[in-house]
């Protein structure tokens, strides 16, 4: 566990949804004082208080990586890590140090069987080593298919998830 904090970053506030509060992604909390705080901190939905982004728990995250410098948000998933742009700031990740850094993750993560997806409000791009594949938007009931070639991911699509088998 890392000893950082958020301090006067908020940017979660914007990229997450907060189903509690009907809040979608990509729009500021209505409780959020942006750079600020959250003005309702203490009684706050479960879902945030469960939320750490991995920038706050894992220091090997440059402090380049600290949301409200990056305008990016690392957060894991059931299969990946999941990398929330600031939709103000659609291609942060395609910055330098940070697209390099990505690759790596990719590269790690087709090893793995980890995927790294990168969302903007509700547009996802599948990262994989040298490609991307750009999903657009994935609905609750979509999952996200890869083709294979042993670990290496050629193909995506989303499908229903009532079409994919057991």
């Amino acid at each position: 566990m890392s000893d950082r904090a958020c301090g006067d970053c908020t940017l979660c506030c914007k990229v997450m949804a907060i189903e509690t509060l009907d809040k979608p992604a990509g729009d500021w909390c209505f409780h959020c004082e942006p750079g600020k705080r959250c003005r309702i901190y203490d009684d706050r939905p479960s879902e945030c208080r469960a939320f750490n982004c991995l920038w706050l728990l894992d220091p090997r995250l440059g402090t380049h990586w600290r949301p409200s410098i990056s305008g990016l948000v690392l957060t894991t998933s059931e299969d990946g890590i999941e990398i929330r742009c600031d939709p103000d700031r659609p291609d942060a990740w395609r910055r330098t140090p940070y697209r390099d850094e990505i690759e790596k993750l990719a590269m790690s993560g087709e090893l793995h069987d980890v995927t790294v997806l990168v969302i903007t409000g509700a547009d996802m791009t599948l990262v994989t080593p040298g490609r991307e594949f750009h999903l657009g938007v994935v609905g609750e009931d979509e999952r996200i298919v890869r083709e294979l070639e042993g670990t290496r991911v050629v193909g995506a699509t989303v499908v229903k998830a009532s079409e994919i088998g057991d």
